[in-house]
Formats: C-alpha cells, structure tokens, sequence
C-alpha cells in the first residue's frame, strides 16, 4: 500500500542539465543523439499524454509529435529547468491541443467558484490505497477532471502552472480539481475501493 503520488518537480531539478551533452548534438542536428534522447523520454512523455487525452493510438501520436516538435524548438530551451520539464509541458500543450480539436473536453471557461467544504472528507485523510486502482479510477473521470486530477497529482503542476496551461483562473483551477478529487474519491468507492488517500 503506498500514498498517492508525492510530487517530484524538486527532484527534477537537481538533475538539470544531466543529458546536456545530448542536448547540444541534438541542437546539432545528430540524429544519434535525437534517438538517445527519445529513448530516454518516451515512455514517460507517452503516458503523460496518454493520462491527459485517454487514447492509447491518439497519446502515441502526440508522444511523437511533440518530439519533433522539441528537436525543431530546442533552441528555445535555455536550460535553465530540466529538459524532462520542457518536454513534458511540449507534451501536455499538444494533449490539450488535440482533446480541443475532438472537443472530448468541456469548455475551460470560468464557472461557479464555491469551493466544496474541505473539512467533508478530512476523515479520508488517513486512507491508504494502491495508486494502480487510483490510476484506474483517474481514467474512468470525465475529461475535465482527468485533466485537471493528472496536471496536479501525477505531473506535479501546481495550481498556479496549471492555471496558465489551461488558460483558467487559479481559483478555478483549485475548484474544478476539489471536484475532481471528490468524483475520484466517489468512483473507487464505488469500484469497492474504499482505502483511499489523495494528495489535497
């Protein structure tokens, strides 16, 4: 049994410029190095696509989209944040881009901004459960709130980065993920799974 998904953007970033050397022949043009550097990212670019957009055959288009996409642009990347972070936010723009174009997705247009009591669940807090049937249930969440549940629980984004890629208020961003808990919360319980704890 393990708790859900502690963030690890301060991990990241001690390892910074770990691949720089592959960067740079990436910046060249060497194609070696391009193929060292998907080896190294496509597995995690691929399920972070495919926890945003559902479509195992749609995650994997956009995993190679996006690469192109960064070897086209590397030159836009400073360095200054580790290259799986770029990368990733490359990813999560075209994963959002293409849930628009298949409008699998609602609008992320403001709405009503009463936060849920948070005291109504305190009592879960202390639940344990296994993040493979947290997982499961992320994926039976409607595509809002899978979006909103993966930015902040599994990629790590904080409120105030996802705020910007979803181009939505931070007080939006925090309601509509308090909903999404609760509808996540209410899915395992409802698949049996009652042990459940979920990063607030």
């Amino acid at each position: 049994m393990v708790s859900l998904l502690a963030k690890t953007g301060s991990l990241e970033t001690r390892y910074e410029n770990i691949h720089k050397d592959l960067i740079d022949a990436c910046r060249r043009g060497e194609r070696n190095a391009q193929f060292k550097i998907y080896k190294l990212y496509y597995k995690a670019m691929f399920n972070t696509s495919l926890r945003i957009v559902n479509d195992t055959a749609e995650a994997e288009d956009i995993m190679q989209e996006s690469f192109l996409d960064a070897f086209q642009r590397l030159d836009s990347y400073a360095g200054q944040g580790s290259f799986g972070s770029w990368l990733k936010r490359i990813v999560v723009n075209n994963s959002l881009d293409s849930l628009r174009r298949l409008k699998d997705t609602v609008s992320f247009e403001e709405e009503g901004l009463d936060l849920p009591d948070e005291h109504e669940d305190d009592h879960e807090a202390d639940i344990q459960f296994q993040v493979q049937e947290v997982m499961k249930g992320i994926q039976q969440l409607p595509g809002e709130y899978r979006i909103i549940i993966s930015l902040f629980l599994i990629e790590g984004y904080d409120h105030e980065e996802i705020s910007g890629i979803l181009n939505i208020s931070n007080q939006l961003s925090r309601t509509r993920y308090s909903r999404a808990r609760q509808k996540l919360l209410e899915i395992l319980k409802d698949n049996k799974y009652k042990n459940v704890f979920i990063y607030n």
